[in-house]
């Protein structure tokens, strides 16, 4: 087994083997681009070293020391020589994971490389600070001395000499061993540290957070040092081949002068922007133009390179797929293909479709903005506006709450919080430091640069010009402009941009699966139509009695004792469905829809507060007393498995009647109106075969009478959901009676885990901590259990009803991994809120060209 490659012996098709950063870096030396030669450490090695009890093995040793020596003479410097070889040890998992392992600069220094240094660049301040900077990374990361404690001595010892014995001392005192002299030593121990780095709690979370999975490893990249750091007429840098806030084709980054790589990441300094390098160095700049135009070319993507000038040379240290935003993303695909960069295929999967969802988070409104207040103004780093509460720990951050994340700047450890913030605010750092990558990952707006912050933590307060903020003040932000504003702004409704409504009608081009969409209202309706919605595969009808006063009209009918008052209730009911129902046929139009009847226990409409009891009483003319009984009466222990569903249908048969009544009238109206509509009524919880039949004998009746007062026949068909195992199993039975199978996912995994949603809440997290669950079931469909259910009932149903349509309606619907799923066993569509329709689309999209090549 081969562990350890040079750059001459890989490429980016081996990125699995050598991680992003090495594979990127192999490619690059093929393209014989100006990179510092190295070698790859790959990440069959960090799994063999986990395997081998966090131990570094005599063959792995051997590989790394044969490839090092071949380093030395292809550089023609060598360790602890004359001419010394300097390296930086580099984690590069096949995944970007922008600041979450660690880099250590500068190994190979002792007292004689810098005495040899020293004689070679004539510079004492210069070999001094390269020095003190690898004794404090390399005691950060390697052995977990806070870095701060290293600039307290810098802060005392100005004499440069005396700091690197001092700061040795303060190692020895920390530790209880001596700091590392020799070149091997400090390479093994920093390889363990970034190995040891791939499980750090940051990492994990980062993992956790993106879907990423666990057992990749990291690889580890030794590559010969350049110094940014050199003198002015060098420097280091970060540049987007495309601005990755707007997607905007013109290369968009920062560099400093005479730094080195960590100063522009960390956000330590505030950096000058790209342009201004092309006044410092004209040349320079031109060269960085080209090769940017090269790597986005040969790449297909827009790259993010860190570089690196030494002494007026450039030097490219890595390349990868650049972090941007939603609305980036989609500019960047549809101009790569007008380019002819890109097919629309190929252009379709480079979108991740949990970004879409972003797009829709609309902007201030133009009018409240002009009166709000304006606090002050950063850069804009990653586009987006955002409503919260200051919050100026990560660590303090509600997990449910509406919150900003300000910080002086970001570090990977504020990870956890800045996944939990609306939005973030750095005081230092440029639009291309930690916490602008990585918050345009996650998609979250982001203003860095804010210099006119002033942060107190003991007091939990922050001055931002001539005002002062509390932690837990609102504040709005916007990442489009950098602007940062007094108090909750109103947003106004997302916009369908031009690019995005091109980028989708590819994607419903290529797609098999439907896309629908969970609707109960007009305005849902109209915004999932908008979208790009094919039609409704869930509309609740116990969500309609929630609007308004309309509950009351249930509530007449629960609390009913004798017939003439259950009719009269029941009448108000069909009345506010047949209006419901005409608005929401007129706006769907022709499209589908499938309208599921009450599915809730009946205890769900009545009022849980003593308020509202006590209101509901008085506007009944009942004592409390009598309402806390009927309460009671109808509370189910378990009310998921209670009287809910069809089981109201058996017990309570006028309220579907009148349902179904309300319905098909409403359609008849429409229709006559001269629109084709095509409603579909959907059974609840349905268990058992001859249930089934007994309701859908009452409902089919029930239609026929509209159908014969009316004269008038229209399009129906009648289905159940299928949300318990036993209905899954007994699918080939139950598709002899319907016309549709739709797959309750929610309840699905409920019944099928013996799982309760809402309280696993409290116990699921040591599931992921121990790696009993990966994700949560309720997100993404568990294949092996509920999966296996729905595809057997899938072959059941479709073995005695080859007609049967079939899709499914629960959460998972608008997940991707869930909809590759249900794209490869066949179903018909899914259906999802209007919020994940684009989601959806997209992922059906994606799916559909997996399966094909």
């Amino acid at each position: 087994m081969k562990r350890v490659y040079s750059f001459n012996e890989g490429g980016k098709h081996m990125i699995d083997i050598l991680g992003g950063k090495g594979g990127n870096l192999a490619e690059m030396k093929q393209q014989n681009l100006p990179i510092p030669n190295g070698i790859i450490i790959s990440t069959t090695s960090c799994k063999e070293y986990y395997l081998n009890n966090k131990n570094i093995s005599s063959e792995l040793e051997n590989e790394i020391l044969e490839k090092l020596s071949e380093l030395e003479s292809m550089t023609e410097k060598k360790f602890d020589g004359d001419n010394p070889m300097l390296v930086s040890v580099r984690s590069g998992a096949p995944v970007s994971m922008p600041g979450m392992m660690d880099t250590i600069l500068n190994l190979g220094m002792n007292d004689l490389v810098a005495e040899n240094m020293c004689k070679i660049f004539n510079d004492k301040d210069f070999v001094y600070d390269v020095y003190f900077r690898f004794i404090q990374m390399f005691s950060e990361i390697v052995m977990g001395i806070e870095k701060e404690r290293f600039f307290e001595l810098k802060e005392r010892e100005k004499n440069k000499v005396q700091l690197i014995q001092l700061a040795k001392e303060f190692y020895f005192s920390e530790i209880g061993e001596r700091f590392p002299e020799t070149a091997k030593e400090q390479i093994f121990m920093a390889v363990k540290a970034i190995f040891n780095s791939w499980n750090n709690e940051r990492a994990i979370l980062y993992r956790k957070l993106n879907n990423i999975d666990d057992n990749m490893g990291t690889a580890v990249v030794i590559q010969e040092m350049v110094f940014g750091n050199l003198n002015n007429k060098s420097g280091t840098g970060v540049v987007f081949t495309r601005n990755p806030s707007t997607g905007e084709r013109k290369i968009f980054g920062e560099f400093l002068l005479n730094a080195q790589g960590e100063d522009i990441v960390a956000g330590i300094r505030t950096p000058e922007p790209i342009e201004r390098l092309e006044k410092e160095m004209p040349k320079v700049y031109e060269e960085l133009l080209q090769l940017c135009e090269i790597l986005e070319k040969n790449n297909k993507d827009m790259q993010d390179i860190e570089f690196t000038i030494e002494n007026g040379k450039l030097f490219l240290l890595q390349t990868r797929a650049g972090k941007r935003s939603s609305q980036a993303a989609i500019k960047i695909a549809v101009d790569m293909v007008k380019e002819e960069i890109l097919s629309k295929q190929e252009a379709i999967l480079t979108i991740n479709p949990a970004i879409l969802p972003q797009l829709l988070h609309g902007d201030f409104d133009s009018s409240a903005l002009k009166e709000a207040t304006l606090l002050g103004e950063g850069l804009p780093a990653s586009a987006g506006v955002a409503v919260g509460r200051v919050m100026l720990s990560a660590d303090r951050i509600p997990t449910k709450a509406l919150t900003i994340l300000v910080r002086e700047e970001t570090s990977p450890e504020d990870i956890k919080g800045m996944s939990l913030a609306q939005g973030i605010i750095t005081v230092k750092g440029g639009a291309t430091s930690h916490g602008a990558v990585v918050a345009r990952g996650m998609g979250k707006c982001c203003i860095t640069g804010c210099g006119d912050i002033k942060i107190d933590e003991e007091k939990r307060e922050l001055t931002i010009g001539k005002h002062s903020l509390k932690e837990g003040d609102f504040i709005s932000i916007s990442g489009y402009t950098g602007k940062i504003y007094l108090g909750k702004i109103p947003l106004t409704k997302p916009e369908f941009a031009d690019n995005l409504k091109e980028f989708i009608s590819w994607c419903k081009e290529i797609k098999r699966l439907g896309v629908r969409m969970n609707a109960d209202t007009v305005e849902d309706i109209k915004f999932g139509k908008e979208f790009g919605a094919e039609g409704i595969g869930l509309c609740r009808t116990e969500h309609m009695f929630f609007q308004n006063e309309k509950i009351w009209s249930i509530r007449e009918m629960i609390l009913s004792e004798t017939e003439i008052e259950q009719k009269n209730a029941l009448e108000k009911i069909y009345q506010i469905q047949r209006d419901d129902f005409y608005k929401i046929f007129k706006t769907i139009g022709e499209d589908k829809i499938i309208i599921r009847l009450l599915d809730p226990p009946l205890h769900e409409f009545l009022p849980k507060t003593l308020k509202d009891k006590e209101l509901m009483a008085k506007n009944f003319n009942i004592s409390l007393d009598i309402l806390e009984k009927r309460i009671n009466e109808l509370k189910d222990e378990n009310p998921m498995l209670g009287h809910r569903g069809c089981r109201l249908a058996i017990s309570l048969p006028e309220l579907y009647n009148i349902q179904v009544k309300a319905i098909m009238e409403a359609a008849i109206q429409v229709y006559k109106e001269g629109i084709d509509v095509k409603p579909e009524i959907m059974l609840p919880l349905i268990i058992e075969v001859e249930e089934l039949k007994y309701i859908k004998n009452n409902i089919v009746n029930e239609i026929k009478k509209v159908f014969e007062n009316y004269q008038q026949e229209i399009y129906y068909k009648i289905g159940t959901m299928i949300e318990t195992p036993r209905a899954a199993l007994l699918s080939d039975e139950i598709a002899k009676e319907v016309d549709f199978f739709s797959f309750g996912t929610n309840d699905l995994t409920q019944t099928t885990f013996g799982l309760s949603r809402d309280d696993s809440i409290k116990f699921m997290e040591k599931y992921y901590e121990n790696n009993i669950f990966k994700v949560d079931p309720f997100v993404s469909i568990d294949k092996k259990g509920v999966g296996k259910l729905v595809k057997l009932s899938t072959e059941a149903g479709r073995e005695n009803n080859p007609k049967i349509n079939i899709g499914i309606c629960g959460e998972h619907g608008g997940e991707s991994e869930s909809i590759d799923f249900f794209n490869s066993i066949g179903l018909d569509y899914v259906s999802c809120s209007p919020f994940r329709v684009l989601t959806a689309i997209v992922s059906a999209a994606q799916a559909h060209l997996k399966s094909r090549y």
